[in-house]
């Protein structure tokens, strides 16, 4: 691990390098400084970029095994070193320790899943064409091959895992790979670059870069990358597709997750089970995850049940220093971000909402908060709050709660509380949103699975094989004079 006084590398092309500047790694939870990188200088970015561009023909032709082989690597890797890197999750994320385990996890889960995929991906399908008698003695062939090199824009909440679903995909289509790690969470990024070091893919075939933001423009508008994969706020990722309309840009954007409670998911322990899941997954992370409970919809015949066994699930929950193996809840990523979220909840309450619980800051911690009556013109109305604040909403029916989850610009998931499973099937047909989950929160991501968003919560899908079909396209051989 990188201490203050030693700057850690970064990757170019595969190889340490060190920059001009410095940047400091500080813990949101008690401001101390927990490492420190060298930041690529100018001339260093172009020297990554042209270094993936002038690998990627050769990379697109590796073979599928040596691939997988320096995938299956990082994520051995990430097993031996599981605990050592959930601890730097934690210090510099001020993510709680338990759930920085679980990001390590899920990491490991991508690079695996990723190696799989390296082994069996290509897209091939064989199409025969004697359909028309213009087309006998002519077979279609087609295979998947990449665009070229990827820029991976990671955000700070998921820094280890989310830099994977960028690199991980990326290398097994046999695409270079350009990652910039967010500049309060580098740490983790660099980490996987470590990972990679000790693998035989070739020199050129991926870089790790902790740039700047105000760096970007750049690197986005630069014609040597022709795809482009963004995590983060919905006005930066809108900024990239219009500023490169010809690339291939895949955005997840974020959103407001509803947990609707239907009619039926009535009894006692039904409704315990929903208040503790979301309880749980309002405020992991601090609430700072895009499929985080924002908004419970809770039908009026559970409502009045649901209501008090969520205030006590959230009030159970530890608040404090991530490094405490009791705490559920820790700091926001900065003080900044915690004072935005208190001016929020202020803004509601003028407008009318109601605290039921929490509405205290302390530092960058905010304390898990339960609303009612937030009207939908204010900030936490509309927008993603992306702090441990939930509302909870009193609707009547089914078709109402449908409504209400929709009346969102975002649509990234919902979860819906029912047993009926024709609701849960008009749910998956009425929900504005990429992805729903029965009986369950919004919060449930298997990293194999596809993932993203409609409205302003993007275009494209994570989601490793997903990712790859968004970095690949396909092209068609036809095959002429057979005999078939």
């Amino acid at each position: 691990m990188t201490t203050a006084t030693t700057p850690q590398a970064f990757w170019l092309a595969g190889r340490p390098a060190t920059g001009a500047h410095t940047l400091e790694v500080t813990s949101p939870w008690d401001g101390r400084t927990v490492g420190a990188v060298s930041v690529p200088t100018a001339e260093q970015v172009q020297e990554a970029v042209a270094a993936a561009e002038a690998v990627a023909t050769e990379f697109a032709a590796t073979p599928a095994h040596v691939r997988a082989a320096a995938l299956d690597h990082v994520c051995d890797r990430l097993a031996e070193r599981a605990e050592e890197i959930a601890r730097l999750i934690s210090a510099e994320n001020g993510k709680p320790l338990k759930w920085a385990r679980v990001e390590v996890n899920r990491c490991r889960s991508v690079f695996r899943w990723a190696a799989d995929e390296a082994r069996r991906f290509n897209g091939g399908a064989a199409q025969r064409l004697d359909t028309d008698a213009g087309g006998v003695g002519r077979l279609a062939l087609t295979r998947r091959f990449p665009y070229g090199p990827v820029l991976g824009i990671a955000p700070f909440n998921f820094p280890l895992n989310l830099c994977a679903h960028k690199v991980a995909p990326a290398l097994a289509a046999g695409a270079p790979i350009l990652l910039k790690p967010a500049p309060a969470t580098p740490l983790s990024g660099l980490l996987i670059g470590e990972l990679l070091a000790g693998t035989d893919l070739p020199a050129g075939s991926w870089s790790v870069l902790p740039v700047p933001n105000e760096d970007m423009p750049g690197l986005v508008q630069d014609e040597r990358i022709p795809v482009i994969s963004f995590t983060g706020s919905a006005p930066v990722g809108w900024s990239i597709l219009d500023s490169a309309p010809r690339k291939r840009v895949t955005l997840e954007l974020g959103g407001n997750g509803a947990a609707l409670v239907l009619a039926d998911y009535s009894s006692e322990a039904d409704l315990d089970w929903a208040a503790q899941r979301i309880a749980a997954f309002s405020n992991y992370q601090g609430g700072q995850s895009c499929i985080s409970v924002q908004r419970v919809i809770a039908d009026d015949s559970v409502h009045d049940r649901l209501l008090p066994k969520l205030i006590a699930a959230v009030e159970a929950l530890g608040t404090g220093d991530p490094s405490d193996e009791a705490t559920d809840v820790g700091p926001l990523v900065s003080e900044d971000a915690a004072r935005r979220v208190e001016s929020w909840v202020e803004e509601a309450t003028r407008a009318g909402a109601k605290v039921l619980t929490g509405g205290t800051r302390d530092g960058a911690t905010y304390a898990p908060t339960v609303l009612e009556g937030v009207p939908a013109d204010t900030q936490i109305g509309r927008e993603e709050v992306f702090g441990p604040v939930m509302s909870v909403t009193r609707v009547t029916g089914e078709e109402e709660a449908f409504a209400v989850a929709n009346d969102s610009r975002y649509g990234l998931q919902a979860g819906v509380f029912t047993h009926d499973v024709q609701a849960a099937f008009r749910a998956h047909r009425a929900l504005e949103v990429g992805g729903v989950i029965i009986g369950d929160v919004p919060s449930y991501r298997a990293d194999q699975m596809p993932y993203g968003g409609v409205k302003d919560s993007g275009v494209g899908r994570e989601g490793v094989r997903f990712a790859m079909e968004d970095y690949t396209y396909e092209r068609v051989m036809v095959l002429t004079g057979l005999d078939l």
